[in-house]
């Protein structure tokens, strides 16, 4: 029997905006101004998409930046939809203690319920959260990779015996950060045998001026995509994903 899913991913930075007003009055300022009044048009944007399945990267877990609202919270009841969220750093490092930083985290939104959910965290790094997910047929895990290209690459590796240990078919979606290229995914795509959704390798980072490939979406042999787009927005620093994909088998 086949299914057919919808699913959007989106780095939404904390719901922080984007653009020149972002650094200003100083570099990187936007990450301390009040996000609430920008999650509304970020609802309304993955709303007309429709999508059935959201994974959401820097998402806010409800720090005064977001006026003590659970960002992951928000968006789900705006979409009608059910939701995980998690602090990607693991305890005891030093950013569970420092506000805002503390309550930053990842999300899945899901339209149906949802069977099963696990919480894993890399061995090393500072972002180390692995978010997995189970509907009935189909397992999805969401990432957001290391800056460090030699701890991306041992989280990498976690991730494909991760991915090996799913008897579903899966899709693992995220912000991978790597700068270096696609050449950087060569040992976890032999590994699992996933192929990326992205196959034109349309760039999604800065949202302004695309030049590099950073988010991506994978499957398993057992998924066929229908549709895959990077969207124009300027809601973010990312550019989202919408992939329209078919279970086969």
């Amino acid at each position: 029997m086949k299914e057919s899913f919808r699913f959007l991913l989106y780095n939404i930075r904390y719901g922080t905006g984007s653009g020149w007003r972002f650094h200003a009055p100083l570099p990187f300022s936007g990450y301390l101004r009040k996000t609430q009044k920008n999650i509304p048009e970020l609802i309304d944007f993955i709303k007309s998409q429709n999508p059935d399945i959201v994974g959401l990267i820097e998402v806010d877990g409800g720090s005064r930046r977001a006026e003590g609202i659970s960002q992951a919270k928000q968006i789900a009841d705006g979409l009608g939809h059910d939701f995980i969220f998690n602090v990607k750093y693991q305890k005891p490092l030093l950013t569970r203690h420092i506000p805002i930083i503390r309550r930053q985290g990842n999300a899945f939104l899901a339209r149906d319920g949802i069977l099963s959910q696990q919480v894993h965290y890399f061995e090393r790094g500072i972002k180390r959260l692995v978010i997995e997910m189970e509907l009935e047929r189909i397992v999805f895990f969401l990432v957001h990779l290391s800056i460090s290209y030699r701890r991306r690459q041992e989280q990498l590796m976690e991730l494909a015996a991760l991915v090996k240990t799913c008897h579903k078919p899966v899709v693992v979606g995220g912000d991978f950060n790597i700068f270096f290229g696609i050449k950087e995914l060569n040992d976890f795509l032999a590994a699992t045998q996933l192929k990326s959704a992205n196959h034109l390798n349309v760039f999604t980072f800065p949202s302004r001026k695309p030049r590099w490939e950073l988010d991506f979406i994978f499957h398993s042999h057992q998924i066929t995509v229908d549709r895959i787009e990077v969207l124009h927005s300027g809601l973010s620093d990312h550019l989202p994903l919408v992939c329209d994909f078919t279970i086969t088998s």
